[in-house]
């Protein structure tokens, strides 16, 4: 009976150190995915902040109690705030969840006739999603602004090559101008950063030629973007609801407007 109990006990241990060694792997596996995620992320992030330090003059801003942040209790967000002269406001968020990394930048201009910049950036493993928006929270379109987007609908075609996927439609589907939603691997890495940069340039060359809005223009301007800011925390969006349910709605649009969008600092 002893023997029988010890041969039971024998098998028991084994499986648990297979299951151990099993576990063991596939922590290591993930944790060099996404080291090599990170190093993507962060790549594509530092190539973002080049091409704006080649254009204008950058300057960081404390982003003060939003450097770090918990969310849901199991996201940790590293957030920089920047003010680029003659353009407006950006925000940058990373976040290292082990399985899943995530960046996101936004440009929301203040100075100049320009559309809103939104960029998202997953990396779920060896998956990749990238989504980039140029939102329409402007007074004019004249034909200086029609240009850019015609200019910034070009640089898209030369990613066609990616794979393309569906983004959910929303309350602010109407200030969508140019949209890529794209997907891929990591072979697709250098791929997706270099649509943003490309992107971005555009962006960045062209708004040097549009002119320094009034206090008037600039007023207006403001409003419509803290109407389509302050939507997201009324009406919602994927992201904004993940920051809501953890932060409330009125800590979420402090955040919005201090750091993240940057409105309050007018």
């Amino acid at each position: 009976m002893e023997k029988k109990k010890g041969k039971a006990k024998k098998v028991v241990l084994g499986i648990l150190g297979g299951l151990l060694a099993v576990i063991a792997v596939v922590v290591i596996v993930v944790c060099v995915i996404a080291n090599g995620n990170v190093k993507a992320m962060n790549s594509t992030i530092d190539a973002v902040l080049a091409e704006l330090n080649a254009q204008h003059t950058v300057t960081a801003v404390d982003p003060g109690e939003y450097k770090d942040m918990t969310i849901s209790g199991i996201m940790k967000f590293r957030v920089e705030q920047y003010d680029i002269e003659d353009v407006g406001n950006l925000s940058v968020m990373r976040v290292n969840m082990g399985v899943m990394q995530m960046a996101t930048v936004v440009i929301t201009p203040q100075d100049k006739n320009l559309p809103l910049l939104s960029a998202d950036y997953m990396y779920i493993l060896s998956n990749r999603k990238a989504y980039l928006e140029f939102y329409d929270v402007v007074a004019q379109k004249d034909q200086q602004y029609l240009a850019l987007l015609d200019a910034l609908e070009a640089v898209q075609t030369d990613y066609e090559h990616l794979e393309d996927i569906t983004a959910s439609e929303a309350w602010y589907q109407h200030l969508l101008t140019v949209t890529t939603y794209k997907t891929g691997n990591t072979k697709a890495d250098a791929d997706l950063e270099n649509m943003l940069v490309d992107s971005l340039k555009v962006y960045l060359t062209q708004g040097k030629e549009f002119p320094l809005l009034t206090e008037e223009q600039r007023s207006e301007k403001l409003a419509i973007t803290q109407e389509y800011t302050d939507g997201l925390i009324a009406k919602g969006g994927i992201s904004t609801d993940v920051f809501k349910s953890s932060l409330g709605d009125e800590e979420t649009k402090k955040f919005f407007d201090q750091t993240f969008f940057g409105t309050a600092a007018e």
